[in-house]
């Protein structure tokens, strides 16, 4: 993604893998006089190789040093990384197997952040840090966690306005399918002009049935109608919140600030897959496929809950557990 902040994209390059260092002691006997430690960082593209064997050049890359305290298990935003400037930075962006400078820097805490010179650019990669006095260092990431409660709602807290509307969209079965679903949400976001999307899926229509339905019927009563109403009101505000530029899409770079007010935090591996999932050529999301990732992240959670009897972070699945988790 992109360094220099006043020339690129600084949304982008606050999206990249960060890296906390803590240095300690300063160096002993230092050769030229000034006391601070010594950091001799490098960062190593990996499977080059493989990447000139498919004719695929190198990423030009780089990275950028900060200097800050604070908790490690986080992932700085916009909101930090915009306010300060870097102490230190690889003396250029160049596309070679491995870039790597030597820095003397003041005793502190200190985020290390790798990036290409070009935004959405792939790549796998080792950062390399060696010190002259014992240091501490680890990803910045945050703990994989939501906060996906629901409202206890009664009959009695629905509107009647809504259960008068409820009647008039359901049919003779007082319940809505997928099927009816999908025309429902289509209908309603066609006539929103701030919002761009292709459709609502049948089997996006399918997930959210399966996440609401309580009495196992694969259809939406007025109660699970209204706590689906209720998610895509606040989903709506949440996607156009993100919308930067008006364009009725949000940014992929946009997801995990998006995801975390939404109730759902993820690390960079979760953002990578769920980008790579939902968003377009352009790396682009439309409001479609943004529900239908936070739908499916809410059932996820909700399954792997269910099975980590032991609330231990971790579940075993057999073969049939998983065939049906897998389908769902």
């Amino acid at each position: 993604m992109c360094v220099d902040r006043s020339v690129f994209s600084a949304a982008t390059f606050c999206s990249n893998p960060q890296f906390f260092i803590r240095l300690e002691d300063v160096d002993d006997d230092p050769h030229d006089g000034e006391d601070g430690c010594t950091a001799l960082i490098g960062l190593m593209q990996k499977d080059a190789r493989r990447e000139r064997r498919f004719g695929r050049d190198l990423n030009t890359i780089g990275f950028a040093i900060y200097q800050y305290k604070g908790r490690s298990n986080i992932h700085l935003g916009p909101d930090v990384l915009l306010r300060r400037t870097a102490v230190a930075r690889s003396q250029t962006f160049i596309n070679l197997r491995e870039v790597c400078d030597r820095f003397k820097l003041p005793p502190g805490e200190y985020a290390v952040i790798p990036s290409t010179f070009e935004p959405h650019r792939k790549g796998s990669f080792v950062l390399r840090v060696f010190t002259e006095k014992q240091a501490h260092s680890s990803p910045m990431e945050e703990d994989v966690d939501a906060d996906i409660s629901e409202p206890d709602i009664r009959q009695d807290d629905v509107d009647p306005h809504f259960k008068r509307l409820f009647v008039q969209i359901c049919g003779n079965d007082s319940e809505i399918s997928a099927f009816e679903l999908q025309q429902i949400l289509d209908k309603v976001v066609a006539q929103r002009s701030d919002v761009k999307t292709d459709g609502f899926s049948l089997q996006t229509c399918r997930n959210i049935i399966s996440l609401l339905d309580m009495d196992g019927s694969t259809k939406l009563g007025l109660l699970e109608f209204h706590t689906l109403w209720t998610k895509m009101q606040k989903y709506l505000e949440i996607f156009r919140s993100h919308d930067s530029d008006g364009s009725g899409t949000m940014s992929s770079h946009e997801m995990r600030s998006a995801l975390a007010e939404a109730g759902f935090q993820v690390n960079s591996a979760v953002v990578q897959e769920v980008v790579s999932h939902y968003a377009d050529v352009t790396f682009s999301i439309d409001f479609d496929c943004f529900i239908s990732c936070l739908i499916r992240l809410e059932m996820l959670f909700k399954v792997f809950r269910t099975l980590d009897k032991k609330k231990e972070g971790k579940i075993q699945l057999d073969l049939q557990q998983w065939l049906c988790l897998a389908m769902n």
